[in-house]
């Protein structure tokens, strides 16, 4: 399975039992809050907070939070100023690692990635140096048990996604980055609806990994995305699933 994807699935199985909610809305809110100050606040004519909105709301998020990260953002509300940074790096095997972050002190973050990093074998890498083997892409996911799939198909290509495939219980519609809520916008209007949706740094290519490497990656990003700051990282491993289940991240 392509890394993205797969670490995708993780994290959906996770989600299941995870009882750190607290900690996941704390992510939400930031993006939310980010997304508003620099688009504005009307979801709208901002894709950007759209895309934050709708993935609060899945996790069950309360409006009232959510209209106050908003306020945050636009100065309504007294807020804290955060910044976006990108952090590029490598993990065990050779993986490459995407690591977005928000934060109202880069200094703290970026020494707390590179103290996860030291911790699980990896190491921070220069500006540009992974960078160029991904891609920014809207990635959708569909419960494949319920949509026939050459109807999705047909559907996904006919609003303007540029790939689609599917993988274990899930299809994967993939967009450019312009077109991602319209071709998402097309697909509920059509009566399928995704389970979560998303603007990620998607592989070019995968690096296999095997063996206490895979586990060690896979630790490492587990770990990485538990910090606060930590918003998503996105990595280009390809890791058979026996080795996830054995290692009980998936539940």
């Amino acid at each position: 399975m392509a890394g993205h994807s797969k670490w995708k699935q993780i994290k959906h199985y996770k989600a299941a039992t995870d009882a750190k909610r607290g900690a996941k809305f704390t992510k939400l809110i930031r993006e939310i809050t980010v997304a508003a100050k620099a688009g504005g606040g009307d979801p709208a004519g901002n894709p950007r907070l759209r895309t934050a909105i709708d993935t609060a709301k899945a996790a069950s998020m309360p409006k009232e939070n959510i209209e106050r990260a908003i306020k945050k953002g636009t100065g309504e509300l007294e807020g804290v100023d955060y910044s976006e940074v990108l952090y590029e790096a490598f993990g065990p095997g050779g993986v490459a690692l995407m690591i977005q972050a928000l934060t109202d002190n880069t200094t703290r973050t970026v020494a707390e990635v590179r103290h996860k990093l030291a911790r699980g074998n990896g190491n921070m890498g220069a500006t540009n140096s992974v960078a160029w083997m991904f891609e920014r892409k809207g990635q959708i996911y569909l419960d494949a048990s319920r949509y026939d799939e050459d109807r999705t198909l047909e559907a996904a290509l006919e609003a303007g996604a540029t790939d689609f495939a599917r993988e274990d219980d899930q299809y994967v519609v993939s967009t450019d980055v312009p077109s991602f809520h319209s071709v998402k916008t097309a697909l509920e209007s059509a009566g399928i609806v995704p389970t979560e949706s998303e603007i990620a740094w998607i592989p070019r290519q995968t690096v296999r990994v095997v063996g206490s490497d895979a586990e060690a990656v896979l630790r490492l990003i587990e770990s990485l995305d538990e910090l606060d700051d930590v918003q998503k990282v996105d990595a280009n491993f390809d890791i058979d699933a026996s080795v996830i289940e054995g290692m009980g991240l998936n539940g």
